[in-house]
């Protein structure tokens, strides 16, 4: 049963020139993927380790195993919102067991064919979700920007009104903003100071924007918090712990259905980037995401999913076989071995400027305007998916947002009363 998902050597680069596309391609990913994955596994309540290890093990084995060419795997803004109360709730500890029940869960729909069902989620519930995904995101990057510990709470919109209460008592961080307001503004620059010089060698903003703020942090020798210690030992097994199985239960499902959900949102619009002739294969994917769910949580990581925004920048640099992902966990890897101690000296202020910049990317407001203006259905149940998203939790949202959908649907074919 197992060798149906097994990968086949006609899914990787055939020849040195593409071999060459797909190492550039995956140099390119990897380095929108660092600050990205490190962000993620700090605002989870993890470490940037994990964030990295994530990455690293995750992106390798769903790059080999999934059913899609062009997917880029990792810690994702969608992923951390779920990690948030249950780290809160049964510790850090928890995650190997949790990862360990979710990965498997995907495995599973996997095999009992789920993906295409999965697959048909309405557009216009992902569009609700993913507003909410980036609002939320935009909600925990307050503690950093601020410069400040986060407040108590389990949602995100409840820490980041206690956050805003304690900086009234103690204080605006100036140095902390001054950094993230930099951060956002070369961010948002580069691209256009980059298109009216016409150099023709593409460099993420991101990065540009990591690296530039941070030298001025180190020369003018500006005192702001940093990512800290990153070890050099990533990868070490962690023995899951099933004391709290039941409490873990219903979160791990939660989990495998985002990590099934946006894998495959995110694998589709890679092929409508790619124009693509070969589609990827649902049920393959669910496999290689669930492996690598289960793989990176079990060694220092945690829960991953496809990364819609790190697999477009793929297939823009002109990604042709799955090599380009496997590169582009490679490259973290010795990124992680042998830069460690410089990736610890990055401010989380400029963390916290690049996951803004990232969640307004996500939102696309271009897209939501154009879902809103189509019907009155599809634009109810945008919104009432964001709303809820935000108010109750991700799958919640997301099946009202189904529910909604499928009401207004029927009710739209009936004909009219005379």
């Amino acid at each position: 049963m197992f060798f149906s998902f097994w990968p086949h050597r006609s899914e990787f680069s055939s020849n040195r020139k593409d071999l060459l596309t797909d190492l550039i391609a995956g140099l390119t990913v990897a380095i929108v993927a660092l600050p990205l994955a490190i962000g993620f596994g700090i605002t989870s309540g993890m470490s940037a380790a994990a964030g990295l290890t994530t990455a690293i093990i995750a992106g390798f084995l769903a790059a080999i195993f999934g059913g899609s060419r062009y997917q880029v795997s990792g810690p994702t803004g969608a992923m951390t919102v779920i990690l948030i109360p249950v780290i809160h709730n049964y510790g850090v500890g928890a995650i190997p067991a949790l990862g360990l029940m979710a990965g498997v869960m995907v495995i599973a729909m996997a095999v009992f064919k789920l993906g295409a069902v999965i697959n048909r989620v309405p557009w216009t519930v992902v569009e609700g979700f993913t507003v909410c995904i980036a609002f939320i995101i935009s909600l925990q990057q307050i503690p950093l920007a601020l410069g400040i510990e986060k407040g108590e709470g389990e949602k995100s919109y409840i820490v980041a009104w206690n956050t805003l209460k304690d900086v009234i008592d103690a204080g605006l961080n100036y140095t902390s903003l001054f950094i993230v307001l930099i951060t956002l503004i070369i961010k948002f620059a580069w691209p256009h100071i980059v298109h009216r010089l016409k150099w023709k060698i593409h460099i993420p903003a991101s990065f540009i924007a990591l690296l530039l703020v941070t030298l001025l942090v180190k020369a003018f020798s500006i005192d702001v918090a940093t990512i800290g210690n990153i070890p050099r030992a990533l990868g070490t097994y962690q023995k899951p712990i099933f004391d709290n199985l039941t409490g873990l239960l219903i979160p791990a499902l939660w989990i495998a259905l985002l990590a099934a959900v946006e894998s495959l949102l995110s694998a589709r619009v890679a092929d409508g980037l790619a124009h693509s002739k070969e589609h990827f294969e649902p049920n393959r994917e669910l496999f290689g995401q669930g492996l690598a769910t289960l793989t990176a949580s079990l060694f220092g990581g945690m829960p991953a999913t496809g990364a819609i925004a790190r697999t477009s920048v793929n297939v823009r640099s002109h990604a042709t076989s799955r090599m380009a992902s496997v590169f582009h966990a490679l490259v973290l890897l010795f990124i992680a071995l042998i830069a460690a101690p410089l990736v610890s000296q990055i401010p989380t202020a400029v963390i916290a400027g690049l996951l803004l910049g990232t969640s307004y990317r996500i939102l696309n407001p271009a897209s939501i305007m154009e879902s809103l203006r189509t019907t009155k259905a599809e634009a109810a149940t945008l919104i009432v998916t964001a709303i809820s998203t935000v108010a109750i939790d991700l799958i919640w949202g997301m099946a009202i947002g189904i529910a909604l959908h499928m009401i207004l649907a029927h009710y739209s074919k009936k004909p009219s009363a005379i």
